[in-house]
């Protein structure tokens, strides 16, 4: 049975004095940038519109209360009263957890490699956006320069501009292709940020935060304003919040509402422990948890208006231009008078034409043309912030200006988090004391972000993007959900409830109620668990595969003129089993 720590093991060894933070402002701002990440903005929408809109709400705010809260609660009063990084929280509880700490290390050096690689295509929109027009507004001319790119006119300008033009994809995992010069720029100039703001630790972060952590609000909020004047904005939210309660009997959408909760607050990264370790003891740690997680909750709410506002707007414009192109064929298939037919009278006059002459209707291959069917198509992660949200910008007015706003947007929120992962890295090594004393913090700081460039410059080559989405599926979700489940376990059954709860009581004044009592020692070890087990049988039964852009096959997309590329998705030994839709509409099974 280990015992409880007090001072800073380094702070007391080394002969230094464990830095601390200048305001509590500073510490709540630099917890919610960490939880608060892009996986908000480009994954929380689509779980919601997925699953039963509002009803999705349902499991969500129940995983919140019994899983998120508790497990977020027991990191930060475990890192402020050890006052020490996750390697050393986990040895003072028992030596025999000491791995978890290490695991937790490991995990946020792996997350870093590739949540930074997502900020360097991020970086390099950003730069892109200072033109008029876009650059993904059309696509290029081919090398006689007597018509437009086969591939980019078989998918779409901004397909063509996120697979060719900034990826320069391979068509197969096997083919690594070389490295591309500009994003390993952004590559570099991303982690030069990213050490210029972590190089003094919390004394460096706390100051930067500021900005970081409001920006994102203050950006969701423009767009949301924004976003509600366009038209179709409302049938967006409609859409989105529309319940189905009906869904609610799948596991999977309990499985999903779970995780979700999980990831979202960055739990089991140590991140967040790191943080605590520089607060006072006398900090009113149980009221953190619970207002930060709200705040994370309450920030994907709000993201999912914004965000589905202008994608709502987008929806009701690609149906309008739908309806163009059918009014069109019917007026020169008839003969009709220019400017006879218009949006409102379509379906009237299409009615009439299919009861008195069916047989010509049925010649013109006219597209079906359903706003439900234009607000279906979302994706999440790459595929909804490089693809269906930039092709939105592209109609409102200003464009320029509102994908220089949205991309910054993205920057600020992974830089954010990405403090949290350097955090969960570098105070673990501060603490374990793997540098000498009078070496300066600064020099470890630097080594480490190097390290994570150098090792990261993988993710530059032509198939960067297969590898980053075996990492983002495979690396971290099965040992975060494990390390979290022996944190629970750990302080519930090796420290003690009642232990852990007096050292609560000794930070707060206030004893720690049957609510989290009850949840630390049952609930959220039996929620993990579970988790666990249906995460790991969907992961048996679901073949391992990967979505990959292979400009040769080329397949019209139900009855439009235009065709779409279709995705490969390939398993491990390269069998090909094509997928008609492009991959910025297919969701992960």
């Amino acid at each position: 049975m280990a015992c409880a720590l007090g001072p800073d093991p380094r702070g007391a060894g080394g002969g230094h004095e464990r830095p601390s933070w200048d305001n509590r402002l500073q510490y709540v701002l630099s917890c919610i940038g960490f939880a608060v990440g892009l996986g908000n903005i480009w994954r929380f929408p689509y779980l919601c519109q997925t699953y039963g809109g509002g009803a999705f709400l349902i499991p969500y705010l129940i995983a919140l209360v019994l899983e998120g809260i508790p497990l977020f609660h027991i990191e930060l009063a475990i890192g402020q009263h050890l006052r020490t990084g996750s390697v050393g929280v986990w040895k003072a509880v028992s030596p025999y957890l000491g791995g978890v700490g290490l695991g937790c290390l490991t995990v946020s050096f792996l997350v870093s490699l590739y949540y930074n690689t997502v900020l360097t295509w991020v970086l390099w929109y950003f730069l892109n956006s200072f033109q008029n027009p876009l650059p993904w507004g059309s696509c290029p001319l081919d090398l006689n320069r007597t018509g437009f790119e086969a591939e980019c006119q078989a998918s779409s300008p901004v397909s063509y501009f996120w697979y060719r033009r900034t990826l320069n994809i391979t068509a197969d995992i096997s083919d690594s292709g070389s490295i591309q010069w500009r994003l390993l720029a952004c590559l570099a100039a991303s982690w030069a940020v990213v050490y210029l703001c972590v190089i003094r630790g919390i004394e460096s972060t706390g100051k930067a935060i500021y900005f970081t952590a409001l920006f994102p609000y203050l950006v969701l909020t423009i767009f949301l304003i924004r976003g509600l004047s366009l038209p179709g904005a409302v049938k967006g939210l409609t859409y989105l919040f529309t319940p189905d309660v009906r869904i609610l009997q799948s596991p999977r959408v309990w499985l999903d509402a779970a995780t979700q909760i999980f990831f979202s607050l960055s739990l089991a990264f140590g991140g967040h422990i790191a943080f605590a370790s520089y607060n006072p003891h006398r900090n009113n740690c149980e009221k953190d948890a619970v207002i930060i997680s709200l705040v994370n909750s309450l920030t994907s709410l709000y993201a999912s208006i914004a965000m589905f506002s202008v994608l709502g707007f987008k929806a009701a414009n690609d149906h309008g231009r739908c309806l163009d192109r059918n009014i069109l064929r019917l007026i020169n298939a008839f003969e009709l008078p220019d400017q006879s037919v218009n949006r409102d009278d379509y379906a009237a006059v299409l009615t009439h034409l299919n009861a008195t002459q069916p047989e010509r209707v049925a010649r013109l291959c006219l597209e079906t043309c359903r706003l439900e069917d234009f607000l279906d198509k979302s994706a999440s992660g790459t595929g909804l912030a490089f693809i269906i949200f930039t092709e939105a910008i592209l109609h409102m007015p200003g464009a320029p200006g509102w994908a220089v706003l949205f991309f910054g947007m993205l920057f600020t929120l992974g830089l954010s988090s990405m403090f949290g992962n350097m955090e969960s890295i570098i105070t673990p090594l501060l603490d374990m004391g793997v540098t000498h004393r009078f070496i300066p913090k600064e020099v470890l700081t630097g080594l480490a972000c190097l390290v994570c460039f150098l090792s990261a410059i993988c993710f530059t080559l032509q198939s960067g993007n297969y590898w980053l989405e075996i990492f983002d599926n495979y690396a971290a979700p099965l040992n975060l959900m494990v390390f979290a489940f022996f944190e629970v376990v750990g302080v519930a059954y090796v420290y003690g409830v009642q232990r852990f709860s007096d050292d609560v009581e000794s930070m707060t004044g206030r004893r720690p109620g049957l609510y989290w009592q009850v949840t630390w020692k049952v609930v959220s070890p039996l929620l993990l668990l579970t988790i666990f087990v249906a995460y790991v049988a969907t992961l048996a039964r679901t073949p391992l595969s990967y979505k990959a852009w292979d400009a040769q096959y080329v397949r019209p997309l139900g009855g439009l003129a235009r065709p779409f590329p279709s995705a490969a998705l390939r398993d491990p030994v390269g069998r090909l089993c094509r997928d008609p839709r492009p991959p910025e509409l297919q969701h992960q099974s």
